[in-house]
């Protein structure tokens, strides 16, 4: 398919740039299977699941994975001390992450880059796009305590660039069920969860299920390919138990829906179907990309954000309801103002009726 064909226009001021307050206030854009549209609020989601339904969350917890590194002046080349902004994306051994550097090009393989006095890293090895591998000082548990210390939530870029990070980022970027940590970014549908909606979706007989997916800084990477065939999508870790993955299959075998908190916990799912409607225990990575035309095997529902024009995201939801009833929500939605991307408002996608 075309890339354009998932192309809209989005007004600056439909771009959230905090989360509503208190975050379960947040609107709901509900989609039924026949493409009708409902505005209603994230409150509303136990009046519009059933009992026995599978909420399935992601576990991840997001690190503080936004670093501010200072390049040396180099003794030969001239040129004086280099501020770097360094977002890590992936982990790589008990004491490598790959990151992305600005500006890239004012580092090269062997520069030594300082973050603070009590961490150091060396640049292992440049890649496209300022992607770069870096080794640092310190290694496993050590590294971790080392990064927490220093670093910042690595808010997207759609964010960062209109607004300093701050302190209420570090509560307001992480869901408050977040166990697992590895994501250099949030799974945000599930941002919109509080305690008091976990105990409304209790009482009403919903069956909570954990995976787990680290979300990559990939997540934020624009679609620059016209023909979405050619698109290298990037990947990420996730794993689902034994117990989560039985739980699940159950709740299939005896006709109950399974519904997806964001498009990570989604890809997960798909990622380990077995290609008769059941999820197998395990870890991998993954490069799932799914586009219109997908045949889902496993979700019979998603609840996520808003997300950006031409993304693989936008390309997801659209193979969930179709590319015209998601071109119609999201028209809906800008003219009647859900707030849009990580901070935003929600949705509710059901798949479309055959």
């Amino acid at each position: 398919m075309r890339v354009s064909d998932f192309d809209f226009h989005l007004p600056e001021e439909n771009i959230a740039l905090r989360p509503a307050r208190p975050r379960d206030s947040a609107r709901l854009l509900h989609v039924a299977p026949n493409g009708a549209l409902d505005d209603r609020g994230v409150l509303d989601l136990p009046d519009l699941l059933q009992p026995g339904d599978v909420l399935v969350f992601n576990d991840t917890k997001v690190i503080p994975a936004a670093l501010e590194g200072i390049r040396p002046a180099r003794a030969v080349g001239g040129g004086g001390d280099v501020t770097l902004e360094v977002n890590l994306h992936k982990r790589d051994g008990t004491d490598g992450w790959r990151a992305f550097i600005r500006p890239a090009k004012r580092v090269r393989e062997g520069d030594e880059i300082a973050f603070g006095e009590a961490l150091k890293a060396v640049v292992e090895a440049k890649y496209e796009g300022g992607d770069t591998l870096l080794r640092f000082d310190y290694s496993g548990a050590q590294l971790d305590e080392a990064i927490a210390a220093t670093g910042a939530p690595p808010l997207p870029p759609y964010i960062a660039s209109k607004r300093d990070v701050d302190e209420q980022d570090v509560e307001d970027y992480q869901t408050v069920y977040a166990n697992e940590e590895g994501s250099v970014a949030a799974p945000t549908a599930g941002l919109h969860f509080t305690d008091r909606l976990l105990k409304a979706l209790d009482e009403r007989g919903v069956i909570p299920v954990h995976v787990t997916l680290h979300v990559g800084a990939g997540t934020f990477l624009p679609v620059k390919v016209e023909d979405t065939d050619d698109h290298d999508m990037h990947s990420e870790w996730c794993t689902i138990s034994a117990s989560a993955a039985e739980q699940i299959n159950v709740a299939k075998a005896a006709g109950r829906r399974v519904i997806a908190v964001g498009t990570t916990a989604l890809r997960t799912l798909e990622s380990l179907a077995d290609g008769k409607g059941r999820v197998r225990a395990g870890s991998r990575d993954t490069d799932i990309f799914i586009t219109p035309g997908y045949e889902f095997q496993v979700i019979d529902a998603l609840m996520t954000n808003f997300h950006l024009p031409k993304s693989t995201l936008f390309m997801l939801v659209s193979s969930i309801c179709g590319l015209d009833v998601m071109q119609r929500a999201y028209a809906h939605a800008i003219e009647t103002g859900y707030r849009f991307y990580s901070y935003g408002d929600s949705s509710l996608l059901e798949l479309a009726a055959d």
